[in-house]
């Protein structure tokens, strides 16, 4: 593959500097990391290193013919370029180079690619990846088209470039294949890279709870230390893997020979649990890269938790071991657990080894996953595999999810959440995975969005209602306790998924009964048939009102209630409970004898090893905790059964026309600027939102020439936010008919008002009557665009009468953004006034969404009075900015991890 030689070098002076985010550490095919930044003057030797390495093949298809050795000039030529006509970015693992590639403009708006991957490393997905993020740069650079010369022997660079996911148009001339293609980032593509994004992560998860063999650095033989600890959980858990201990002054620990470092373990070694202090870990790390240890536990403390030399010291571990192609569970955790009993690892501090069940959890606090693996065992729950992230610092919640989508051993994910350090990609995934299993979060710090120490993640400009949008947009159902959390959970590990909102009760207290009756109505279920038994039933009545109940079809799910009279046991209704559990399709829950959990009673035999299989019948201790639960599960099957519409409809607006415009306003405004109203006009407009015709003026001339040019019938108002907040709309003049009507309008007003130089005032044509509405976007540094919808007014605003949403919408999310704020029944023919056009409402809301989805550089949108009729709704007032963006999104197109924390670049 040839490359164009344009500019042959360019002295140091005129080089620019790369832009900061084109540098990333990035997750492989196999799960694997290395690091990707721009290339640089200094990196000549790396690079004839570099090629040294490379074998006569792949140099042969690089070049075309042989090329042994890079000349001087070559060398020059390759690491001297402008990072924007001439762009190469190297790949970088133990401080050697193994990849690296390039592109160089050679007509306006196009490009020639080319790469070359050292043998050792191919096939790990280098050259996609390289392309995805040249892609970027070539994208910020003005690049519209790629274009590669290749040989047709080179197979594997061919399908590189036609997995890509763009539209690849290949043409042979001269024992050349020529492939062109649009770097525009097309849904194909972008979903050719999640995919991949997902595979990789999911892989380097895979390695933890699959290890082959564990290495504990800091075993030690003193009882109650860390150390000890660690071994004789692993040991105690019966992991099917080998153990090795490492300590270096020691001959053997807990029955196992000792070795003085990884590197002198004979066999291989393929997760290392680290439990020495926190000034040795880096040592470890770099004993663990040469041993060839896929991932690292770090249980130690004394990193981010302790303070600024903590964070220091977290991002170098984190640095370090992403450079030698290591992933990072911690620091400060309590480790990892998986129960397969083909594995049975505890690998961690706690000597609770859950049983095996169906449910993942993930948490970040080492001393609350003690305390949730004790709950989670009292409760007969079970999990397949847990993991406590500690800090952080590398592995987080997102890549478990990535994991636990694909893995068959968990069906429910738990997440205990302290925070959350890239909302967007959780988002994302998020929403994916809740279409396969449920997802159930506690998230601490709601209100005052905290953030423990050792977690350094930026405060999120939304407000908080937005993020709880975003769990409920993406189908997670979210708790506030952990005792909701495992309520919720163990019923949707063992009863199927309510079809609805229709409860039955069935009981023996008529109290109880009557108590789960107001709790249902209190959390939006239907009490559509109640069932009073007598006070001591037989277990054949308790049979048949249940089977009555569950075969009623206008009934979805049955609440059971059974207080036992004195001296009873209630193992005859438990065997009934049980039995009709296991073989109805309409989930069954219960409060048996006030028991918490699964009892022992209540369970059905799982063939794949779990404590309680499909069909056991959970029981709660209070019969409005079961109500509770039922409802969560509840809301999440309609979200799953609900159908989701398109997200846009691209026939429909001019994006091309919108982005001209934005790039023209920042051309002329550098730092941004306000839209004046022919701009937003026009803006509006390019997206199908026709905003209402608007004549600003100044004095009572003016308004009587804005009246007779648009015909009379007008409005004059006061745009002034002091003013047009006001309750008793004293800012606004009906109705004006002619230029005597303008006159006492504008006198009055003026009068009114106090200072008329400040009030903004405006001339408009009379719309139609309608409900106030106002729709908001903004764009947020970490979620990226948020929308908001709400009723206008002072009121709504002082009482945050508001829905969230996160871009891209659909018809679904726009729908219940209408009708989830309370004022909704505004719109729906509140006290008998007209139903709005509720239709128009929630295009206009698509709109505003897909605009700022496809629009970074809109800082804020505003759409504040827009009144809603029966017929249609009306655009009065709008107003937008516009502002630079460094990184406009680009770790939307791009694969790459997070960064260290500290730092600031989002990821």
């Amino acid at each position: 593959m040839t490359t164009s030689d344009i500019g042959s070098g360019t002295s140091r002076a005129e080089v620019p500097e790369a832009p900061r985010h084109w540098e990333a550490d990035v997750l492989l095919r196999d799960g694997g990391t290395a690091h990707i930044r721009p290339i640089r003057e200094d990196d000549a030797q790396l690079l004839v290193e570099f090629y040294s390495r490379v074998s006569d093949q792949s140099k042969y298809f690089r070049f075309f013919s042989p090329m042994p050795n890079l000349s001087d000039r070559d060398v020059k030529r390759f690491t001297q370029v402008d990072h924007h006509d001439r762009v190469a970015l190297v790949v970088l693992l133990q401080d050697r180079m193994i990849a690296v590639g390039r592109y160089d403009v050679v007509r306006p708006g196009e490009a020639e690619v080319a790469f070359l991957v050292e043998d050792q490393h191919q096939g790990r997905g280098i050259a996609q990846l390289l392309l995805e993020h040249l892609a970027q740069a070539g994208r910020e650079r003005g690049v519209e088209r790629f274009v590669a010369e290749v040989l047709p022997d080179n197979s594997r660079m061919i399908q590189t470039f036609r997995d890509a996911g763009y539209r690849v148009v290949s043409e042979y001339e001269e024992g050349v294949l020529t492939l062109e293609f649009p770097i525009d980032p097309t849904d194909t593509a972008i979903g050719v890279m999640l995919n991949r994004e997902h595979r990789a992560e999911s892989a380097s998860i895979e390695k933890f709870f699959n290890p082959r063999s564990v290495a504990v650095i800091g075993a030690s033989r003193r009882q109650d230390t860390i150390g000890q600890a660690l071994v004789r959980n692993l040991v105690t858990g019966d992991f099917t893997g080998r153990v090795y201990a490492v300590n270096p002054s020691a001959a053997a620990v807990s029955g196992l020979p000792a070795y003085k470092t990884v590197s002198d373990i004979p066999d291989d070694v393929d997760v290392a649990i680290v439990a020495v202090p926190a000034d040795a870990v880096q040592d470890v790390v770099l004993d663990c890269a040469a041993k060839g240890v896929h991932g690292l536990v770090v249980i130690s403390s004394g990193f981010a938790e302790t303070g600024e030399e903590g964070r220091r010291r977290q991002r170098r571990l984190v640095g370090l071991s992403r450079s030698y192609g290591l992933r990072l569970i911690g620091p400060n955790c309590l480790g990892i657990i998986n129960t397969d009993p083909l594995v049975s690892i505890n690998a961690s501090l706690s000597s609770v080894m859950p049983p095996r069940g169906r449910a993942g959890f993930f948490c970040q606090s080492g001393a609350l996953g003690s305390a949730i693996l004790e709950k989670v065992q009292n409760r007969g729950l079970g999990l397949s595999t847990f993991v406590s992230a500690g800090n952080r610092a590398d592995v987080s919640g997102n890549d478990l999810l990535q994991y636990w989508e694909e893995d068959d051993s968990t069906e429910v994910v738990l997440l205990y959440l302290e925070s959350i350090g890239n909302p967007r990609k959780f988002s994302r995934i998020a929403r994916r995975v809740s279409l396969r299993k449920p997802i159930i979060a506690v998230r601490s710090g709601r209100t005052t969005q905290g953030v423990p120490m050792g977690h350094a993640v930026r405060r999120i400009a939304a407000p908080p209602q937005a993020v709880d949008a975003m769990f409920r947009q993406a189908g997670v159902i979210q708790v506030d306790t952990l005792e909701d959390m495992f309520d919720v959970a163990q019923l949707l590990a063992h009863q199927p998924l309510p079809r609805g909102r229709r409860v039955a009760i069935v009981g023996n207290s008529d109290a109880l009964g009557l108590l789960a009756a107001d709790a249902a109505a209190a959390v939006g279920l239907v009490v559509n048939k109640s069932v009073a038994l007598d006070a001591e039933p037989t277990a054949e009545d308790f049979e048949d009102a249940l089977d009555s109940a569950i075969d009623d079809p206008e009934v979805d799910a049955v609440v059971a209630v059974y207080i036992p009279p004195l001296n009873v046991s209630g193992e005859d209704i438990a065997n009934v409970l049980a039995a009709v559990g296991e073989q109805s399709d309409k989930p069954l829950v219960t409060s048996f004898l006030g028991a918490e959990g699964v009892p022992e009673l209540l369970r059905v035999p799982d063939v794949a090893g779990s404590t309680a299989g499909r069909g056991s019948v959970p029981s709660y201790p209070a019969v409005e905790a079961a109500v509770r639960a039922l409802a969560r599960v509840v809301e999440y099957a309609v979200w799953l059964r609900t159908p989701d519409g398109p997200a846009a409809d691209v026939d429909a607006v001019d994006h091309a026309a919108a982005k001209r415009q934005v790039s023209r306003l920042l051309t002329e405004n550098p730092e941004g600027t306000d839209l004046d109203l022919d701009s937003l006009t026009e803006l509006l407009a390019a997206y199908d939102i026709d905003l209402w015709p608007t004549r600003t003026v100044t004095n009572l001339r003016q308004a009587q020439k804005a009246g007779r040019e648009l015909g009379w019938d007008v409005v004059l108002k006061a745009t002034a936010e002091h003013l047009r907040e006001r309750p008793d709309l004293a800012h606004v003049w009906r109705n004006i008919d002619s230029s005597a009507e303008m006159k006492d309008a504008w006198d009055s007003l003026c009068e009114l008002i106090g200072e008329p130089e400040k009030a903004g005032f405006v001339v408009q044509k009379n719309s139609r009557p309608g409900v106030p509405i106002s729709i908001r976007s903004i764009e947020d540094p970490l979620f990226g665009p948020v929308v908001s919808f709400g009723i206008s007014g002072p009121l709504i605003e002082l009482l945050a009468d508001k829905s969230y949403r996160i871009p891209p919408l659909g018809e679904r999310d726009a729908a219940a953004m209408v009708r989830e704020i309370k004022s909704s029944p505004m719109l729906f023919g509140y006290r008998g006034s007209e139903v709005v056009d509720v239709a128009e409402i929630e295009r206009l809301i698509r709109r505003v969404s897909q605009l700022q989805n496809d629009l970074p550089q809109i800082s804020s949108l505003e759409l504040s009075l827009v009144l809603a009729g029966a017929e249609g709704a009306t655009v009065l007032t709008a107003a937008a900015r516009v502002e630079p963006v460094a990184d406009p999104r680009s770790d939307w197109f791009v694969r790459r991890m997070p960064d260290a924390p500290g730092d600031t670049i989002p990821s």
